[in-house]
């Protein structure tokens, strides 16, 4: 069973087609600039990449370029689109009413219209990937599998906002929490590894990047999540701001006289690692910034880091403590898989929760080396987790289809 999983943003699409029967990627890439120019890049599973240029006005010519490299030229891996069984598509706004993986349906795609307002830079884009799939291959069956959706087991005291509970009937506003593919592919993965059933963990997941969050995950099911309503709260990110008191914004807002547009940008655009070390968003400019006594921001650099570190050990207390307790914690996301010092300072400093460290180990994990980095003796296990959405998202539309077979 071949299923290709898509993930649609606002000038860009990008596809992978997996192999159910062994996992493995049969081709992979995506299109940039739609709407501009046009760029197709290309990877094959021997490692042999290729770029195009071509005119995409819009996410239909752009699903036709991905048709074109599935099933011609250089990069064909199949004879025809009637060779994929199915199409999983990632959604990251799932709203109150979806809360699992489900089949596309006119409903269905009206309810992600109608949750547009809770991802504005989100749910619009994927709707348009979605529909230039169903043009193009009208008779696949298409599933949506959303980020909201794993973090739906959250209890009420979790995901409500101490606001007049007004709005919350009024507006559905509450705590959704994203990353949820993530959460749960290393959590399963962690149970896994651990030769434990998810039933009889408790796990804090750290998915650590551009865009970061943390997810307390209880027994198989997310409880708490640092991300909100958007992907904006939560801690210090490549260029989102986190939590931050609403006082600051508002005194910002009133002395520097923003538009609601105009604190939007600043607040998910110019703050987090870019906003205080003035360096970038993009943690390896920061890490050098920092390690350079002669760099002109080295001291906001090593702020930056330092923040990001103290912040996310503020949140696996947090975490601990509202599950009573933990098995492990997993570090997974750009960051979470490469940066060994930021692994070093977060584990050396949990050793009230028993957690010990071991450097060797830490260094080994790099690059989608998985394994576990913490000592013996450790009451608390660490692990180093390659996460992989794609994967989860297509097994997920594997299990639908199956489903939808034995309903048949």
């Amino acid at each position: 069973m071949d299923i290709l999983v898509i993930n649609a943003g606002s000038s860009s699409l990008k596809f992978q087609l997996i192999d159910m029967k062994t996992e493995a990627v049969r081709i992979s890439g995506g299109c940039g600039r739609i709407g501009i120019d046009g760029l197709l890049e290309v990877k094959l599973p021997d490692g042999q990449k290729f770029k195009y240029t071509l005119p995409m006005k819009d996410h239909t010519e752009a699903f036709l370029a991905v048709k074109k490299a599935l099933t011609e030229g250089e990069t064909k891996v199949i004879d025809s689109l009637d060779e994929v069984h199915a199409v999983g598509h990632r959604i990251v706004q799932g709203g109150p009413k979806l809360l699992k993986s489900v089949i596309i349906t006119d409903e269905v795609l009206a309810e992600i219209e109608r949750n547009a307002d809770f991802a504005p830079l989100h749910n619009p884009a994927s709707i348009q990937g979605i529909r230039a799939c169903q043009e193009v291959m009208a008779d696949t069956l298409q599933t949506v599998v959303f980020d909201t959706a794993f973090h739906s087991t959250m209890p009420p005291e979790a995901y409500m906002f101490p606001l007049p509970y007004e709005y919350f009937e009024k507006y559905q506003l509450r705590r959704f929490g994203f990353h949820g593919t993530s959460h749960k592919f290393v959590s399963l993965r962690c149970a896994e590894v651990m030769g434990k059933a998810p039933q009889a963990l408790k796990l804090i997941t750290c998915h650590l990047g551009n865009g970061s969050s943390i997810a307390a995950v209880k027994y198989g099911e997310s409880v708490d999540t640092t991300m909100g309503l958007t992907p904006l709260d939560g801690f210090l990110m490549g260029t989102r701001c986190g939590s931050v008191d609403p006082s600051a914004v508002l005194y910002l807002m009133e002395k520097e006289g923003w538009s609601l547009d105009e604190t939007s940008d600043v607040l998910n655009k110019k703050s987090g690692a870019l906003g205080i070390s003035g360096v970038s968003s993009d943690d390896r400019d920061v890490k050098a910034a920092a390690d350079d006594p002669a760099h002109p921001m080295q001291q906001r650099a090593a702020l930056a880091r330092e923040i990001q570190r103290y912040q996310v050990r503020k949140f696996i207390g947090a975490y601990a403590a509202a599950m009573d307790g933990v098995d492990a914690i997993i570090f997974t996301g750009g960051i979470g898989e490469n940066t060994t010092d930021l692994r070093a300072d977060i584990c050396e400093n949990l050793t009230y929760l028993g957690v010990t460290f071991n450097a060797e180990a830490n260094v080994r994990c790099i690059g989608g080396v998985e394994g576990e980095i913490s000592g013996a003796g450790s009451k608390v296990r660490v692990f180093v987790l390659p996460t992989n959405e794609e994967l989860l998202i297509a097994r997920e539309t594997r299990d639908l289809v199956q489903i939808g077979k034995s309903n048949a």
